[in-house]
């Protein structure tokens, strides 16, 4: 005899649908559990942190709200367990401008008389050997203005440093990822974020077999480089930029010049590029070596 759908659970039928063929179910992220960490494994403490702000101008824009969740990770890449977490809201020194508000759902009265201690923040982040975020090279920006101690932790990316697309991902936004893990959750506050982002990377991904974060540490853990290529003729500009080169303008401190990241293997393949096909000529350019606790933030040179 068939059984009623009306007697089974929800996630009776949930599994239902997805044997079906017909349906994929997205089911609400839940709070992950504490796992035992096994004999010989090192723990780590990381922090996940994520920004809400005025704008996106790392320079003069402020932080509005301010999210950090602290969790335990092993030397397998596994993540162990998550605290409780730090959040704040900060009134900034100009109005929320709307499309902030349609975004993230702060606005002025939100935030109004709420402000964020350096100080509290500084003594929260303290304890981690490593900071997280989804989208590193503008939170790292943020957040070193605010606070010193961010200067001095290495940094990683849960969205650059996982190739998302090797694991069939489509999108790098964190509810893009989500759904194709199979869970969603309400994006646009800092906490719920931190906590999705957890999710993935604690996640052992459907390709690779490994987990987020452990792809995460082996792209944070490379050294790369950064090669400038300074005093360049401008008709070679369309070059620079097929290449992948990026341009700094004027404004602060770095060269005013054309420049790239690459990897350390391929650092002597892109200056001999630049000496063959931009100077013809030997030079040694402008480098710098990257690593995690430079890398996304503003202080390069």
């Amino acid at each position: 005899m068939m059984t009623s759908t009306l007697s089974l659970s929800l996630e009776e039928m949930a599994e239902r649908l997805t044997a079906s063929g017909e349906y994929r179910v997205l089911r609400r992220m839940k709070a992950r559990p504490d796992l035992p960490c096994p004999p010989g494994v090192t723990l780590r403490m990381g922090l996940f942190v994520d920004v809400e702000t005025t704008g996106l101008d790392t320079a003069h824009d402020e932080i509005i709200e301010l999210a950090m969740m602290p969790f335990r990770y092993g030397s397998d890449g596994v993540i162990y367990s998550v605290g409780e977490p730090f959040h704040s809201l900060r009134e900034p020194h100009r109005a929320i401008p709307p499309e902030v508000t349609a975004l993230t759902g702060l606005d002025s009265a939100a935030v109004a008389g709420h402000q964020i201690d350096p100080d509290v923040v500084a003594s929260f982040a303290g304890p981690a050997a490593l900071i997280v975020a989804h989208n590193a090279e503008f939170d790292r920006r943020m957040l070193e203005r605010f606070c010193p101690t961010f200067a001095t932790r290495a940094w990683a990316c849960s969205m650059t440093q996982v190739d998302w697309r090797a694991e069939g991902a489509e999108g790098r936004k964190l509810k893009h990822l989500a759904a194709d893990l199979g869970f969603f959750f309400d994006g646009h506050r800092a906490v719920d974020d931190c906590l999705a982002a957890i999710e993935l990377l604690a996640s052992r991904l459907p390709v690779s077999g490994r987990t987020g974060l452990d792809l995460m540490l082996e792209q944070a853990r490379k050294p790369s480089w950064r090669i400038w290529a300074e005093h360049t003729p401008f008709d070679l500009k369309d070059l620079l930029k097929a290449r992948g080169y990026r341009w700094n303008p004027e404004g602060n401190a770095l060269p005013r010049a054309w420049y790239i990241d690459v990897v350390h293997e391929a650092r002597d393949v892109e200056i001999a590029f630049l000496c063959r096909e931009i100077y013809q000529r030997e030079i040694q350019p402008l480098i710098q070596k990257i690593t995690a606790y430079n890398r996304f933030s503003d202080r390069l040179l």
